[in-house]
């Protein structure tokens, strides 16, 4: 086991500050996380927080490999309120050149060599201006891969991993796999040998029905629009997969079926039988349910997440902090439950 990790057990995202943002926009970029939300962060008892950043923060795309001093002061700066308040940070590469987990059809990072080259160029500045940081700074190569097979980003990823060891030779770096980080494609990562400073990453927002319910941009909870509530069943779904037949390959399974903690221990199964057949440690960098759900169920949901995580001793980060349909605060950054915070925060 990666002796890091050990201070990367519980943590939460800072989604939508440098990432997913509504516009490229600096005064929401020096206003919606600021050092008081990090202090508040480990009040709560937290190790650690993941970054996602989206490259245009640090490059643009009018200037290839020029890479932005003001938009690196927003990384800078979160790296260093950490440190102020004992927190870790993993660096997470969340929109690349080329790349988008929410752009797929238009993605050009796996057929374009000169996005691939700009990839790897980014990698190597971030590598090096956060290279005399120690094991508080980790690096994720990119978040939530989508590809047809996982072969090209295996690819890409080695030749990542490669150029930042030019750099840095023991930086921790995480990897994580096809298919949004889905924890069932961690079996298909080529593994890095003889680098015992690889972590390997999944996301886990099963079941999908219940943890994004009602979301408007997944086509499948838009159009099902129940209330689903934790541990229960999910209402009315054969009449809704008769009626919409499209569905019925992905979720005819749920039909009648109860979702509790016994089928949250067969869910994270792919995860057990990684560790045990490889050996690599492994970090679960996001996880949640959508603030549509039901709060007492939500509460639910993340106590039977956070308690086998803390089994089988696998750190985690929920997403998010604050607002994205996912907050544990407000805009205000205010808590909205305190019972929820203390649950994801527990190591």
């Amino acid at each position: 086991m990666n002796k890091v990790m050990e201070k990367y057990r519980a943590g939460v995202n800072l989604g939508g500050w440098i990432s997913q943002y509504h516009a490229f926009d600096h005064e929401h970029f020096g206003s919606f996380i600021t050092e008081k939300d990090i202090r508040q962060i480990a009040s709560w008892g937290m190790d650690h927080i993941r970054l996602p950043v989206d490259y245009p923060v640090l490059e643009d795309d009018s200037r290839p490999k020029v890479y932005r001093e003001d938009g690196f002061a927003y990384p800078d700066s979160c790296i260093e309120w950490c440190k102020k308040y004992g927190l870790n940070i993993v660096l997470d590469l969340h929109k690349a050149p080329g790349y988008s987990f929410g752009t797929l059809d238009t993605n050009s990072l796996f057929d374009d060599p000169a996005m691939a080259d700009r990839f790897v160029s980014l990698w190597k500045a971030i590598a090096s201006r956060y290279s005399s940081e120690g094991e508080n700074v980790i690096l994720e190569l990119l978040n939530e891969v989508v590809e047809p097979t996982s072969d090209r980003w295996n690819k890409l990823a080695h030749e990542t991993v490669a150029a930042i060891r030019e750099i840095d030779k023991d930086r921790d770096i995480i990897i994580g796999g096809n298919h949004y980080n889905s924890i069932d494609m961690l079996k298909e990562i080529q593994l890095v040998k003889d680098d015992p400073h690889i972590v390997y990453t999944f996301h886990f927002y099963l079941p999908f029905l219940f943890t994004h319910q009602k979301a408007s941009w997944t086509p499948v909870v838009r159009n099902y629009n129940q209330e689903v509530s934790y541990p229960g069943k999910c209402p009315g779904l054969k009449e809704f997969l008769d009626s919409h037949p499209e569905y019925k390959e992905g979720y005819e399974a749920f039909t009648g079926l109860q979702m509790d903690k016994e089928l949250m221990i067969r869910d994270i199964k792919p995860a057990v039988d990684f560790i045990g057949s490889t050996h690599e440690s492994v970090y679960c960098g996001e996880y949640g349910v959508i603030d549509h759900a039901p709060l007492a169920s939500r509460i639910n949901w993340h106590r039977d997440f956070a308690d086998i995580m803390k089994q089988l001793e696998i750190g985690r980060a929920c997403w998010s902090y604050k607002q994205m349909s996912f907050g544990l605060v407000d805009k205000n950054s205010n808590v909205i439950n305190e019972e929820l915070v203390k649950i994801v925060s527990e190591k």
